[in-house]
């Protein structure tokens, strides 16, 4: 690997995170599925915050997609996307009420109940 190599990755890992749990998950998928899979995470406008979250599990990455990846996991993030997912963390969250991806996300200011949609 070569230093700009090293610049380049040690960049887009700052950029966003996929936890360990998040990871796990992402795993379990596609072990179930018995097919590799990807989970892709796009922000759109709408939702009641303005922004929302959409996430997809997907078999192949776009060219131009960011990779993200924890152990065999990866999470695919589109570059339109990328400026409002800075610094966040992509969590998996097992609780009695619902079992979901999460994103942890410091660029936005507020975000509603359901924590889908949010504002910068």
């Amino acid at each position: 690997m070569s230093q700009t190599d090293l610049l380049v990755t040690s960049s887009r890992e700052r950029a966003l995170s996929l936890s360990d749990a998040a990871a796990r998950r992402i795993e379990a998928i596609s072990a179930s599925e018995g097919r590799p899979l990807m989970l892709r995470l796009a922000v759109d406008g709408g939702g009641c915050s303005g922004f929302q979250y959409r996430f997809d599990l997907v078999e192949a990455a776009e060219p131009d997609d960011l990779k993200i990846t924890n152990g065999a996991a990866t999470v695919l993030v589109d570059q339109v996307s990328l400026p409002f997912l800075r610094g966040a963390v992509v969590d998996f969250a097992d609780e009695l009420a619902a079992a979901e991806f999460r994103v942890r996300n410091p660029n936005a200011k507020s975000s509603c109940g359901c924590g889908v949609s949010f504002s910068v």
